[in-house]
């Protein structure tokens, strides 16, 4: 499987959430799946990426132009994917990906998410989107779905679309 993993290129984030991106790379590796990622060295995005290699896995990065120019290219990569921006980042990565995961992350996790699920919601894919929900890391998020859920605003049930797992052993992996 191409595992596609969303999170946060930040530094200085919760110790948790490295090792959780370690241990979720060495997954991904060892169960002999590939890794797609935005391709940066910075955060959790390069520890999930050297922990994928390290344990085998091939990793792709799709990079923007931007990330490159400023010189935060990861090393990880056996497949260097250059795209324009982030529109044509997120079109890359989920015509290469057969499942996402969410680790924590800011904004741009979140639009990588939702643009996913967007287009599993109007039949573009039935691809699934998992939320690693670590520390209740999205709990303010799995609320606000609930809320938007309730007043009718989300066709359906957002659990539909996203899987929420608090471990490494709930991953659809």
């Amino acid at each position: 499987m191409e595992i596609c993993v969303f999170c946060s290129a930040n530094a200085g984030l919760d110790p948790d959430f490295y090792r959780a991106a370690e241990e979720l790379g060495r997954i991904i590796g060892l169960r002999g799946h590939s890794l797609v990622f935005g391709g940066t060295d910075m955060g959790l995005m390069e520890c999930v990426a050297g922990a994928a290699r390290s344990a085998g896995a091939r990793v792709t990065g799709v990079v923007p132009v931007r990330v490159e120019e400023r010189g935060h290219t990861s090393a990880h990569m056996d497949v260097h994917i250059p795209c324009s921006d982030l529109t044509d980042r997120k079109e890359l990565m989920m015509a290469r990906s057969d499942v996402f995961i969410a680790l924590p992350g800011g904004i741009g996790t979140l639009d990588e998410v939702f643009t996913v699920v967007a287009a599993a919601t109007i039949g573009y894919h039935s691809k699934t989107v998992c939320l690693y929900n670590l520390k209740g890391y999205w709990d303010s998020l799995i609320a606000m779905l609930d809320d938007l859920e309730a007043r009718g605003a989300v066709r359906g049930s957002w659990r539909n679309h996203i899987t929420v797992a608090s471990s490494a052993s709930e991953l659809p992996l």
